[in-house]
Order: structure tokens, then sequence, then C-alpha cells
């Protein structure tokens, strides 16, 4: 049985969405100090939608697919799904990744999660009072800041 499947290689040798936006509307960075994997995220937001997004990773195989496969499920999108992306949406769409790997898919997932924040800090916006689902524990766990990533 192989390591990776074909879409997780695929991701790490063709890579979507690699590169810098330099006028970027949210820019997110995330490390994993045990694996040394970095990534960088970039986005351009128009109208609520996200209209660009560009990647920088420094890691391992999983890492780099990971971070191709999440700009690739939130490009086109309005920034309220795209704060609902979950490490495990990631990982099912690479058709899987070893347990001892998920943690990339963590950091894609914090790495959006983060640039969103940053858009909406440079809004000056309530995100989770405007685009969130709240609970009906109250909670907006779906995407704020707060929310602890699945592992």
């Amino acid at each position: 049985m192989a390591l990776y499947s074909e879409k997780v290689m695929d991701h790490f040798r063709n890579p979507r969405n690699v590169g810098v936006i330099e006028d970027a509307d949210g820019i997110g960075e995330v490390g994993n100090a045990k694996c040394g994997d970095i990534m960088k995220m970039y986005l351009k937001i128009r109208d609520g939608i996200i209209e660009d997004v560009k990647f920088e990773t420094f890691g391992c195989a999983s890492a780099v697919a990971s971070s191709s496969m999440a700009t690739e499920l939130i490009k086109g999108q309005p920034v309220s799904e795209a704060m609902k992306l979950t490490n495990k949406a990631v990982a099912e769409a690479l058709d899987g990744l070893p347990d001892y790997k998920m943690h990339c898919s963590v950091l894609a997932e914090e790495a959006i999660r983060n640039a969103l924040n940053d858009y909406y800090s440079k809004q000056g916006t309530d995100h989770c009072k405007d685009h969130c689902t709240v609970t009906a524990e109250g909670s907006s766990a779906a995407c704020c800041a707060a929310a602890e990533p699945e592992a």
C-alpha cells in the first residue's frame, strides 16, 4: 500500500496557487516547531468572495499537498464558507493522509483561518458575529480563531 494517495502526490508534484499576492487583503502564517513545516497564505477578497489565494509552504509532501488542496477548496468561495473549512475536509479531498501527517492539514486550516482573521481585522469587523454560524450553545466554533482544529 502506498504511503500517499495519488491526489496527495499530484498536489505535491504540481501544486496549485503557489506564490505571493503582493497586495493581499489577508495574510496568515503558521508553523510547527516539531516537524519544521511553515505555511503562509495570501488572500485577495472582493465583495466577500475569495477572488485569489496563493501560498508558500516549506515542508514535506503532505504540507505542500495540504496547502495546495486547501487553496483549491476556498478559491472562488464566499469568505463565510472559507471560514468553515476544516482540516478533515482538506484531508478527505486529498483521499486521506497518514495519521502522523494529519497535522499538515491542521496547519493549512489554521493558515487560512489566520489569513481570514487578518482580513477581518483590517476591515474592523467582528467576523464571528457577522459571518459565522452560531451553534445552539452560542459558540461560533465553526469558524472563529478560537476554534480548535479537528485532529
